[in-house]
């Protein structure tokens, strides 16, 4: 199929493609826990993540920047007044594109083509992209909302890290990078134009370097052929019972021991 902004985030779309989110839902990141089953239920359409106000904010945003706030206020109706103003719990969206507005160099990074959609094949499937600005030639940025630039995050195997390898924005930027080189033929630098949610919203330009994303693009080769084989239902996806699709789907046959509530410390 080909792919449009209507149509991108359709089923048939995710079944036919695979993209970032979709392999973090399979794969998870530092970050974020993997859940086949909830990877598959999410692709089929049978569930759907939640709305909530930090999410919300972050879309209104996204939305600001790259032209589409119409239809964000007809799909989220509940975040507006019935005058069409933001309610009050959502207000900090404004403030951030109000500092944002302010720089001259967060803003030059936002500048490229909005929305631009891409697909390639890469390790056996058909990968699709979708990317905030898209300077060809020079840059692929992307732009990220987050409730802190400077927050140190912590896993028990790799230690104290950034929020870009935690939540896996390192991985994003690998299959772009690599999307954008087969389409075009140019490796482009990987830029994240980051803005927190603060008191006073913190701004910063970040470059995650070839090298390793090319590491990250190695281990996404790794991942790629389980995946392809779950979508095609060659194995039966593994249910991690601690994502809410599976506290929602659980159905008990047996007490556990009180050694099982933490699982593997």
């Amino acid at each position: 199929m080909k792919l449009t902004a209507e149509n991108y985030y359709s089923i048939e779309a995710n079944q036919e493609y695979l993209s970032v989110s979709q392999y973090k839902d399979f794969c998870g990141s530092l970050g974020k826990l993997a859940c086949e089953a909830e990877a598959m239920a999410k692709i089929r359409g049978e569930w759907e993540i939640r709305k909530t106000t930090p999410l919300l904010v972050g879309s209104y945003v996204d939305s600001y920047f790259e032209g589409t706030l119409p239809k964000f206020k007809q799909d989220n109706p509940e975040v507006f007044t019935q005058k069409g103003d933001l309610k009050s719990n959502f207000r900090k969206a404004e403030e951030i594109i109000e500092r944002v507005e302010k720089d001259d160099f967060f803003m030059l990074s936002l500048s490229g083509e909005k929305q631009v959609i891409m697909t390639a094949k890469m390790f056996g499937a058909k990968w699709k992209v979708k990317m905030d600005s898209y300077l060809p030639g020079k840059a692929i940025v992307d732009l990220k909302v987050m409730s802190s630039l400077r927050k140190q995050h912590y896993t028990k195997d790799f230690g104290y890290m950034d929020f870009t390898q935690y939540w896996g924005y390192d991985l994003q930027g690998a299959v772009y990078q690599e999307v954008v080189f087969q389409n075009t033929g140019h490796r482009l630098p990987f830029y994240i134009a980051a803005v927190s949610k603060e008191e006073e919203p913190d701004i910063e330009v970040i470059q995650i370097d070839n090298k390793h994303l090319q590491e990250k693009l190695y281990e996404i080769e790794q991942n790629t052929q389980k995946i392809i084989g779950l979508k095609k239902g060659l194995y039966s996806p593994i249910r991690c019972e601690l994502c809410d699709y599976c506290k929602h789907t659980k159905i008990l046959t047996k007490p556990i021991h009180f050694s099982e509530l933490l699982g593997e410390v």
